[in-house]
């Protein structure tokens, strides 16, 4: 005997939450995947530039940027940019265009403080590509993301 309706579906007050919760998990789960790769990305262009003589010093007590810290940072900010995506996906009508105009003006501002930082220009420039190679792997991919998850 079949146990299901005469529809062939089983619908509960608890599906449609399932659903939704499926979306954010998937979303989320895309993105720490875009995460990883966002920091492998950097840390493999910020070890070129230093292979070519770019010294990630900066002026401000003299130290130089650890490869390790461009990774950390890269994580960290690309976990921030995967909270916004989910809080765009829960609670906007239009997550993917939102999402894509706050991350692109989030990367704005964010190559503000390396042409403030007072480093040489190999290094300002090295850090300016290095915002872009991040966001060129977390933004297409958390829009794509969000779009197919609202479609």
């Amino acid at each position: 005997m079949n146990s299901m309706n005469d529809t062939g579906a089983v619908a509960g007050p608890a599906s449609g939450q399932t659903s939704h919760t499926h979306r954010l998990r998937g979303l989320a789960g895309t993105g720490f995947i875009a995460t990883l790769a966002a920091m492998v990305a950097t840390t493999l262009a910020a070890a070129l530039a230093q292979a070519v003589g770019v010294d990630f010093e900066v002026p401000d007590g003299g130290e130089t940027i650890p490869l390790s810290g461009f990774a950390v940072v890269t994580g960290f900010f690309s976990v921030v940019g995967i909270v916004i995506a989910v809080a765009l996906l829960r609670w906007s009508a239009r997550p993917a265009k939102r999402f894509v105009w706050t991350a692109v003006s989030l990367t704005a501002v964010s190559l503000v403080p390396p042409l403030l930082a007072g480093a040489n220009t190999a290094t300002t420039t090295a850090l300016l590509g290095l915002h872009l190679v991040a966001a060129t792997v977390m933004i297409p991919t958390l829009a794509r993301s969000l779009r197919t998850r609202t479609g």
